[in-house]
């Protein structure tokens, strides 16, 4: 027998993610028909002039929501962030050469062991003692390193560098990983000489990857690169020199354009923080519930709570299930429960919930 499912449901799933309604249907209209061709996005080439017109416009509002200046280029690419842990080091990075790292949670842990791979690094900050529930402030770089690494956002334990400016002042390269909080809040993003982004949070569906990158910092490096692994050529070919995902990419120029139309990043970063002091707010309020980071460095995107009392725990979650509160267990390494916030989410999902955690702990009050 199946199981019951209430018919509105609220996707909090840490990625892939809620997406917006209007680029779902747009997409499946694509599949069947695209734009009237008598062909599916699936089966046209990505060579002809109907696709390029998709990545060209994909590209062009990265750089217009960025507000990017010329030395900024926009790449798709296959292999998601997981792959930039590596090609980042294998591109900016000699084997006699330094790279500073933070060590802010298990997708920077991953990002540091790639590039001992390919030279010297250097950890110049960790929370990693402390379970990861709070974000350095204070460490040195040194001013031989090649590129400074972060994770903007830690999807796991819920911590957000509250301002990336902090990076600003060392005088070397910047490279971010804002796989899960790409476009959810105003950004010098200029500043960045190097960002990735996995798409399938905030910019469309899973298997493409977003690749911002100042021209300026690549060809340094001494070893001789694979060409598909090479930056600069797929900058020459812009983004095509092999397959491009080509539905993933049409999916993220949707979710591209449907952000513009709600008044770009400055407009969702108003909701987003509404939405995170909505809920934020609702677990302070109550004993039952329990932040487990710090509160200067809370995620806006990903929000970690545990229950008080972890007996309740399963009785929550069943509650909330029943309710349509799609994706809300914390991952094992934190346990409790993960409220993914990220741009499609809307505020009314947010009030939901919140209204039944507020019922949960007067009952249990």
């Amino acid at each position: 027998m199946i199981e019951s499912v209430k018919s509105v449901l609220h996707n909090f799933n840490a990625g892939p993610s809620i997406l917006p309604k209007e680029v779902f249907e747009e997409a499946s209209r694509a599949v069947l028909d695209y734009n009237d061709t008598g062909l599916s996005l699936l089966e046209i080439g990505h060579r002809t002039p109907i696709f390029q017109a998709v990545m060209d416009e994909a590209r062009n509002l990265v750089k217009e929501l960025m507000n990017l200046d010329a030395d900024h280029e926009v790449l798709f690419l296959h292999g998601g962030a997981t792959t930039q842990f590596m090609q980042v080091p294998l591109n900016l990075l000699n084997e006699n050469e330094i790279a500073a790292y933070t060590d802010t949670g298990v997708w920077a842990t991953k990002a540091i062991k790639e590039a001992k791979l390919f030279g010297y690094v250097e950890i110049v900050c960790s929370s990693k003692d402390a379970n990861y529930t709070f974000l350095p402030k204070e460490f040195h770089v040194p001013a031989t390193a090649k590129y400074l690494h972060v994770t903007s956002n830690n999807t796991i334990y819920g911590t957000q560098w509250p301002d990336l400016s902090l990076f600003y002042k060392y005088s070397v390269p910047l490279v971010a990983d804002m796989s899960s909080d790409i476009l959810s809040r105003e950004v010098d993003f200029n500043k960045f000489d190097f960002i990735y982004a996995g798409a399938q949070k905030n910019v469309g569906a899973a298997g493409v990857n977003l690749v911002v990158v100042n021209k300026n910092i690549l060809g340094k490096v001494e070893r001789k690169l694979p060409t598909i692994m090479d930056y600069r050529v797929h900058i020459e070919n812009g983004s095509m020199l092999n397959t491009p995902p080509v539905f993933a990419v049409y999916v993220c120029m949707l979710t591209l354009r449907w952000l513009k139309k709600q008044g770009g990043v400055t407009a969702i970063e108003k909701l987003n923080n509404a939405k995170a002091k909505l809920l934020y707010d609702t677990i302070d309020s109550f004993p039952v519930y329990k932040g487990t980071v710090a509160r200067e460095d809370r995620s806006k995107m990903n929000a970690v709570f545990i229950m008080e009392d972890i007996t309740l725990e399963k009785e929550f979650s069943e509650l909330c299930k029943r309710e349509g509160m799609i994706g809300i267990k914390g991952h094992r390494s934190v346990g409790g429960f993960r409220i993914s916030m990220y741009n499609a989410l809307k505020l009314e999902s947010v009030e939901a919930l919140t209204e039944l955690m507020k019922d949960f702990a007067n009952k249990k009050g």
